[in-house]
């Protein structure tokens, strides 16, 4: 498939919702920082490695660069860190244990960051090519687990209580997550911005029900 195409006519893949300033704070902080030893801020270095591999897997190099050489995954890491709230946070931590746990048992291995992308493709593949009906009872796990940990928090109970989730609906809410967030922050790269989707820096005449194909060439608004 022609990732190029594809990113045209793409919108954004998440239901965050994040301040604009708090987003272009994200995305120039992962411009200026040096990657050459990336130290995450959210993750560990294990899995900030995993993370690396895992973004490349979706979005690989092929006539635009891959995930990872448009920081993507630096910007995973600092919206983690920086945008998400705790119960976020934390069901974000739990969800890539899960999955990497059920990697690691498969690869034989015993470190996160020893994984490789031979190791990591299959899991991503396996947890994210289901039915249509079973992404439906995993979204449905996923809402009531959610909202059972919301409500044990109002009640004054641990956050680790209220609900229970399987390991495998967990690793699909990670792999899931994962796929919209490496999407979103791809989308949003400077490189994606001005060289893939449309892009007019100084708008010109507003034209509220303009034919797509001749106002951007059939691209998505990068702005």
């Amino acid at each position: 498939m022609d990732r190029r195409k594809a990113l045209k006519n793409m919108g954004m893949a998440m239901g965050y919702t994040v301040a604009t300033p708090t987003l272009i704070s994200i995305m120039q902080s992962c411009k200026s920082e040096a990657v050459v030893e990336w130290i995450p801020d959210f993750f560990t270095a294990d899995q900030g490695s995993a993370l690396t591999k895992l973004v490349d897997i979706i979005l690989p190099a092929t006539d635009t660069p891959s995930a990872s050489e448009t920081q993507v995954h630096l910007f995973i890491d600092k919206f983690a860190n920086e945008a998400m709230d705790k119960e976020q946070q934390d069901f974000f931590k739990m969800a890539m244990g899960k999955f990497l746990d059920k990697t690691l048992k498969g690869s034989g291995k015993e470190k996160a960051g020893n994984l490789s992308e031979e190791d990591l493709e299959p899991m991503v593949a396996s947890t994210l090519k289901i039915s249509k009906e079973q992404q439906t009872q995993n979204e449905e796990a996923i809402a009531d687990y959610m909202k059972a940990l919301a409500g044990a928090d109002e009640g004054g109970v641990n956050s680790g209580g209220g609900g229970d989730i399987s390991d495998d609906v967990a690793a699909y809410a990670f792999a899931s997550n994962l796929r919209g967030m490496t999407i979103w922050g791809y989308k949003t790269s400077e490189y994606i911005g001005e060289e893939v989707l449309a892009y007019l820096p100084m708008p010109g005449e507003y034209i509220a029900c303009g034919d797509t194909q001749e106002l951007s060439g059939g691209k998505a608004w990068s702005l």
